[in-house]
């Protein structure tokens, strides 16, 4: 099958697509995150050339990419705190007028329909061509490892030091980017904050909280920290930032 990849800049008519294959990608609480809410939307609007999709040869998208340029002084120390933070640094540094120097990824959906042919790992290697076709030497990623919600309870320092019987990176994610060239420079330990109450828990969970304390919840990559008396839960995310070479 033949595929073609667009930028939205090309393609503007085609947002509400990849909008849709993004929503059905995340678990429900992942979409309740109040900076992604604010910012998200920013991407379309300021940076249309750094979001792309991959279209097959019927029109349909089966893939889409976001990235966000920003700058960054190329140390570990110098990277954002995670996901959220690399967000509100990009749309923040576009207002105030700074120029950037690199760009980091922010997502791959896939269609689940052509989910294990490689996809993932070819909308990578395009992100790295678009990132450096805009002129950007640095890309970076505070990659979601896909297996972790399997091990919640796990330190994600010592999960990103698992490794195959091959010396692989154990996490089929970081192990995509891995093959690509990336390779694993610091924790980001507090990548993402999704915050709610209790019931809004429940509704995104399908699972009760009777109770304070920390609850296990399906495809998520740590606890989420329940107070009942405050009427509140927690969820802090733990990514890995990865340096891809250009």
């Amino acid at each position: 099958m033949k595929y073609a990849i667009f930028t939205l800049t090309e393609r503007p008519e085609l947002a509400d697509q990849i909008d849709e294959l993004f929503a059905a990608s995340w678990p429900e609480f992942m979409r309740h995150d109040q900076v992604a809410d604010e910012y998200f939307p920013y991407l379309e609007q300021l940076f249309p050339q750094f979001q792309f999709f991959l279209l097959e040869e019927g029109g349909k998208v089966i893939a889409a990419g976001n990235v966000i340029p920003f700058y960054w002084d190329g140390t570990p120390e110098g990277l954002p705190a995670g996901w959220d933070d690399v967000l509100i640094r990009g749309v923040e540094e576009h207002r105030s007028g700074r120029k950037p120097n690199a760009a980091s990824a922010l997502s791959i959906a896939v269609d689940p329909a052509f989910r294990g042919q490689g996809i993932s790992q070819r909308m990578v290697a395009a992100m790295k061509a678009l990132v450096k076709g805009q002129q950007l030497g640095q890309m970076v990623a505070p990659v979601r490892p896909s297996l972790k919600h399997k091990y919640p309870l796990t330190p994600i320092n010592r999960y990103a030091d698992w490794k195959t019987p091959d010396g692989a990176p154990f996490d089929p994610w970081v192990r995509t980017h891995w093959k690509t060239g990336a390779e694993i420079i610091k924790m980001a330990s507090e990548s993402m904050i999704i915050r709610g109450t209790v019931e809004e828990w429940e509704s995104w969970t399908g699972m009760r909280f009777p109770a304070s304390g920390t609850y296990v919840v399906p495809d998520a990559l740590v606890p989420v920290a329940i107070d009942v008396e405050t009427n509140s839960g927690c969820y802090v995310e733990p990514n890995i930032w990865m340096r891809h070479m250009l």
